[in-house]
């Protein structure tokens, strides 16, 4: 199955009850965005959901990310208030950048979803299509979900550490080159990159209209970022638009790629973790 889904597909799922719609939408600039956009509109029957509030734990200062991973049994408890089961065939969608969707897919799977789809295009491409749009909140039957992560998805920040010179380990950075190489750090207290790592902003996957790209396309460029063997990991600032790239290679038909949730947010609280900066 695709990781997205086309608006002229979704309008004919929309009152499939075993389908569950999220709107992710979210702004880090105003927080408090998504939750407007949703309440001013949003597709019939989706749930609202927050990137801080719902899939990220609360931040601890000098220690986690700015988008620490939930504890899965937090998680598990509000897929159970949205009416989400392991079974349920859920679509993500955003305002189309696709960023917060791909932390919301990615995360779904991690818990333990099957069935998780990106709405290609997100909100811009609903909209565009005029399908229909609402004010209405939806009722919603609880769940009884329980969490089956899969720790495989995942490296921790001891894992990356203890990996900088094996020639198998492809750490791939999602950020803004600049960001990489240490020019401009408008987030984080420290600028620069993880040791090793290679560079490949998850802008690239889009093209000026905001569409993925093929996946012939994708599968080129990702591939070039790495030799036959290595293993690849993705980070960013905070392990949102790290996921980007993992919906790009889940696309392009490359499986198995791994996340550092903590990303370089958790990697520079310690001051014993090696840094880079220029590029690569």
């Amino acid at each position: 199955m695709s990781p997205f889904i086309e608006p002229e597909i979704l309008a004919t799922l929309l009152t499939d009850p075993k389908v569950v719609v999220l709107d992710a939408r979210f702004s880090l600039a105003d927080p408090k965005m998504g939750q407007t956009l949703y309440s001013q509109g949003h597709i019939p029957g989706s749930r609202y959901i927050d990137l801080e509030k719902d899939l990220s734990a609360p931040v601890i200062p000098g220690k986690t990310s700015r988008h620490p991973l939930p504890e899965p049994e937090v998680f598990s408890e509000l897929l159970r208030k949205l009416g989400i089961r392991k079974i349920t065939h859920v679509v993500v969608y955003d305002d189309g950048g696709h960023a917060m969707a791909a932390r919301a897919w990615w995360q779904l799977r991690w818990i333990g979803v099957k069935c998780v789809q990106v709405l290609h295009g997100g909100f811009k491409s609903w909209s565009a299509g005029r399908y229909p749009v609402t004010t209405d909140t939806p009722a919603i039957t609880p769940s009884d979900f329980t969490a089956d992560v899969d720790h495989g998805m995942t490296v921790s920040a001891n894992e990356v550490m203890n990996q900088l010179h094996n020639p198998v380990f492809r750490l791939i950075d999602a950020r803004a080159s600049e960001r990489f190489a240490g020019d401009v750090e408008p987030l984080d207290n420290k600028a620069g990159h993880i040791p090793g790592a290679v560079c490949y902003p998850f802008t690239s996957n889009m093209d000026d209209t905001g569409s993925f790209l093929s996946e012939q396309q994708l599968k080129k460029q990702l591939g070039d970022l790495m030799v036959d063997g290595q293993e690849p990991v993705f980070y960013c600032g905070s392990g949102v638009t790290a996921c980007h790239n993992l919906l790009a290679m889940e696309y392009a038909g490359m499986l198995g790629a791994k996340l550092y949730p903590g990303s370089w947010s958790e990697w520079i609280t310690d001051e014993n973790r090696p840094i880079e900066t220029g590029q690569r």
